[in-house]
């Protein structure tokens, strides 16, 4: 039985990249905890599977690097559910694995037009309707990479870097109006997004974390709800950890 089961009645959520890893893992701990979920992804067929695995009602295909992609995507949202009180930013690419010196431009370009570009848009057009309703919770997928860099992953890691800034400056701008503003980040968890890396690189960030594993999905999908729910209520323009131990600060 799910102790938290009814966390989220009542409450309607937005998750990017929710047809995969860490996202569909939010929207369904959302739905079964009471709560509305609409996912956004790239890709319609992978939604569509997304869909019926999560076990919500509500998708929209939308590329968070395009702006008006996203300001339709939270217009059809509040159209169809009337409100959004969670938005979880969790699309994000790894980008090229090279030394900066040798990294493509347009690499660098696709991963913070996606990383950082993409969470800017989504906060930007859905917080006029949170503001409106006085709530909201926000939770951005940041990474331990944007603290303390990794070799040969330039972009990923400043862009996380960007994501936790943005995160810290909106958490201030905020702190009064009822919409809170975290990230969470995490050390390499089991995920799809591994795949966009080679197996030395999974190998180095594996050899970082204390605990001597990766993290599992779960696990930061667990602190993500709680940053996304009406538990978390004193806390914001914060960057929780989930990390095997990596991270001292």
């Amino acid at each position: 039985m799910n102790r938290f089961a009814g966390r989220f009645s009542g409450r309607t959520a937005v998750v990017t990249g929710g047809a995969s890893g860490l996202g569909k893992a939010v929207a369904r701990r959302i739905v079964q905890e009471g709560g509305v979920v609409c996912l956004w992804d790239l890709n319609p067929d992978t939604l569509r599977v997304a869909q019926r695995e999560v076990g919500c009602n509500h998708v929209v295909a939308v590329d968070v690097s395009d702006h008006a992609q996203v300001a339709a995507g939270v217009q059809h949202t509040l159209r169809e559910l009337g409100r959004i009180d969670i938005l979880v930013n969790s699309a994000g690419i790894t980008g090229a694995t090279m030394p900066v010196q040798d990294f493509p431009l347009d690499s660098w370009h696709r991963t913070f037009a996606i990383n950082v570009n993409g969470v800017f848009y989504a906060c930007r057009e859905t917080i006029p309707a949170m503001l409106a309703q006085g709530y909201g919770r926000i939770v951005n997928v940041a990474s331990v990479a944007g603290k303390e860099g990794n070799p040969n992953a330039s972009a990923y890691s400043a862009s996380k870097a960007a994501v936790i800034g943005l995160t810290k400056s909106l958490g201030k701008e905020l702190a009064t109006r009822g919409i809170l503003v975290n990230a969470i980040a995490p050390a390499t968890f089991d995920s799809p997004i591994l795949s966009q890396l080679p197996q030395s690189q999974v190998d180095y960030m594996r050899s970082k974390i204390p605990m001597g594993r990766l993290g599992a999905v779960d696990e930061s999908a667990t602190m993500i709800c709680f940053m996304a729910s009406e538990e978390c209520s004193f806390t914001t323009g914060a960057v929780f950890d989930t990390s095997g131990g990596r991270m001292t600060y």
